[in-house]
């Protein structure tokens, strides 16, 4: 059986004492709530408060930032897990590598990807976040910003050549861009890696840009659309899940 060491599991009575107080409450209450003799309270008080897990504010105890990026840190993790589930089921679904990312603070972030040993992702050996103009996924969530939002990001992020495929400048960019239908899929072929060919489909996500994307060999581009029209069909029962997990 596994030593346990007291303090820790007197100190985290202590904590779980606090936060069901949100105003707060005094050092003899919470000894009282964990159980524990004043002095040892006090003791272990003194050392989070220390620490910044807990704050003392007029003679009771409060959580503190530190407790606080604990919490934060918990949902990142149940948001990145709730997305990655998602995404297993539509790459079961449909037999391809599945990725989900959005437009975040003047940035491309993929949030996701699901792939198999059969069905490899396409590596990133050209940052995502700086050539939305060659992937399907940027081409996608930039067709969902404004035009004033879209030059703020082709001054930091400018177009230019990655493969003999790819989109070379910006007016041609633009058109592109201004011809596709609403919640058309946007599709490139070799633009990204060469040997890879990606569709992507445009996500209502609480106010976020949002996109789904799969990628094939391309010796199998003749399936490309069917299998993002497959995901597509897919998506809706799952989606108020990733609406969630974009927002918490």
């Amino acid at each position: 059986m596994p030593t346990l060491i007291g303090s820790v599991q007197r100190a985290l009575r202590l904590l779980e004492a606090a936060s069901s107080h949100c105003g707060g409450a005094p050092a003899k209450q919470l000894a009282r709530e964990a159980g524990l003799p004043l002095p040892t309270a006090y003791h272990l008080l003194r050392t989070l408060t220390h620490e910044g897990y807990l704050r003392r504010e007029g003679g009771v105890f409060v959580l503190g930032d530190a407790a606080g990026r604990l919490a934060d840190g918990g949902l990142q993790q149940k948001r990145r897990s709730m997305i990655l589930d998602s995404l297993a089921h539509f790459r079961d679904a449909v037999g391809a590598p599945v990725y989900f990312a959005v437009y975040r603070e003047g940035e491309i972030e993929v949030m996701g990807v699901s792939d198999t040993p059969a069905n490899p992702a396409c590596e990133e050996w050209a940052d995502f976040r700086a050539t939305a103009h060659a992937h399907a996924i940027g081409q996608c969530l930039l067709g969902q910003l404004d035009e004033k939002t879209r030059r703020d990001y082709y001054d930091r992020r400018p177009v230019e050549g990655i493969t003999p495929y790819t989109v070379r400048d910006m007016r041609t960019l633009e058109e592109r861009i201004g011809s596709l239908r609403r919640m058309q899929p946007v599709t490139e072929h070799q633009e990204y890696a060469l040997g890879t060919v990606c569709a992507a489909i445009p996500i209502t996500a609480g106010d976020a840009a949002a996109a789904m994307a799969i990628s094939l060999p391309v010796h199998q581009e003749s399936r490309l659309l069917y299998v993002v029209d497959r995901l597509r069909s897919e998506v809706g029962a799952l989606l108020s899940t990733l609406s969630f997990s974009i927002s918490i």
